[in-house]
């Protein structure tokens, strides 16, 4: 039977090992960070990340996340690099080596291929006097006391260390390029994160019908068309501008308290001045709307007219909420 008694515990140190490295990184951060990330900003080409090992899962996914914040970046295995994919690098392109040593043969051999082409070298390495450390033109320290493993031996806190300093360098170029929500959108448009971005209210307004009617319109008929349009409320229009809304709670209350409703208007039991957005709205922004009026359908315009609804079930099946 295997003992699971410590497992909560190894989880737990495991974490706070890492976080703690992880704070002590910003004591590192110096003026060598700076000038890597102007290098960065003011090159004129792209950013080429390369490492071996686990320094290389860690490259790759720095490339990942330089690209969806609009810094072009390519991943290079240092393995690769010196069979053939130097080819990748071109005149103006910085270079970031990530090795937690500094001291591996393949960075050895590359370094000085790199140079002589001319190309800035970033180094992010745990050893600032290793030969990364030393003959890279700014050099990042990862420094870190131990790894998570309890050998000190499995690349853990030391990655997590290197994977943190890239996810810095990025939010740094972010920022100096003034990145915004709308162009993270153009580098995801897909899954949820994209609809978030640039799903608009009208994409999902036109997929529903659109009940309405008038303030003087019978009960009767006000049922009728909330039933029929399954989205459980109407809108109340004068010449296509919303003066007012009913929904299927507004029916129940209204049951509860009359028992003739022959006489009953669409006015008698409206509510005036409803919720409304523009069609242009951001989805995101409709459901914060919703959410803090805790609303489960919201009335759509266009050029203030009243064009449809939304409902809380559309943003729920897109993915939205």
């Amino acid at each position: 039977m295997i003992k699971n008694k410590n497992i909560l515990q190894t989880a737990k140190e495991a974490i706070l090992i890492e976080a703690d490295a992880i704070k002590q990184l910003a004591e590192l951060v110096n003026e060598d960070f700076e000038k890597a990330v102007m290098t960065i900003y003011e090159s004129a080409g792209r950013v080429i990340v390369t490492g071996i090992g686990k320094s290389a899962n860690i490259a790759s996914k720095i490339v990942a996340t330089f690209n969806s914040t609009g810094t072009p970046a390519v991943f290079m295995h240092a393995a690769d690099a010196i069979h053939g994919d130097l080819g990748n690098i071109q005149q103006d392109d910085v270079v970031i080596c990530i090795s937690k040593s500094g001291n591996t043969p393949e960075i050895k051999v590359l370094l000085p291929l790199i140079k002589n082409y001319g190309n800035k070298i970033i180094a992010i390495t745990g050893n600032e006097t290793s030969f990364l450390g030393e003959h890279a033109d700014h050099t990042l320290n990862s420094y870190v006391e131990k790894e998570a493993c309890p050998n000190n031996l499995a690349p853990t806190t030391s990655t997590t260390a290197q994977l943190v300093i890239g996810d810095a360098l990025a939010i740094c170029l972010l920022n100096l390029k003034d990145f915004s929500s709308k162009d993270f959108a153009k580098y995801h448009p897909g899954g949820t994160l994209g609809k978030k971005l640039y799903l608009r209210v009208n994409e999902l307004a036109v997929n529903n019908e659109v009940p309405k009617v008038e303030k003087e319109t019978p009960i009767k008929d006000v049922i009728v068309e909330i039933s029929k349009k399954r989205l459980g409320t109407t809108a109340v229009v004068e010449n296509d501008v919303i003066v007012g809304i009913i929904t299927d709670g507004d029916i129940r209350r209204m049951l509860e308290k009359t028992v003739d409703i022959s006489t009953l208007v669409a006015k008698d039991i409206m509510s005036f001045n409803p919720i409304s957005v523009d069609s242009n709205t951001m989805a995101v922004n409709a459901l914060d709307t919703m959410q803090k009026n805790n609303i489960t359908q919201i009335l759509v315009t266009e050029h203030g007219k009243y064009s449809g609804v939304v409902h809380f079930h559309d943003l729920l099946k897109e993915g939205i909420i």
